[in-house]
């Protein structure tokens, strides 16, 4: 079973893609924060990380960041899921190393999972 990363704030997206990703047979566990997140990349070693960048403590753009220096991140697709949907915030996600940006208004769940498995 693939171990995917969803750091998110929002406690409603974060039950609705929870019941999205388990129904697909993902083993899924979350961040609420940047903080949190570097942890489990590093405790739990996920396969994607699907990473919103407005975050309490560290958001998503230091996540970016630091993942580079987590030994063995490397090969961990990143999937950005944001609000901020501004060419230039696109171009900096991808520019730090999000393997795909999306932006939220403009997927629904199901759409989300299609493009993560295309990552995958």
């Amino acid at each position: 079973m693939k171990k995917i990363l969803l750091v998110e704030d929002d406690p409603f997206l974060i039950d609705i893609y929870t019941t999205k990703l388990n129904l697909e047979g993902f083993d899924l566990i979350t961040a609420k924060d940047g903080e949190q997140a570097l942890e489990k990349i590093k405790n739990d070693k996920p396969v994607l990380i699907i990473l919103d960048i407005v975050l309490p403590n560290i958001d998503g753009w230091q996540v970016l960041k630091q993942i580079k220096d987590i030994q063995g991140a490397e090969k961990i697709k990143i999937l950005v899921l944001s609000n901020l949907g501004q060419k230039e915030e696109v171009e900096k996600g991808l520019k730090l190393g999000a393997d795909k940006y999306l932006i939220k208004s403009n997927f629904t769940p199901s759409q989300v999972v299609k493009e993560l498995k295309e990552l995958l």
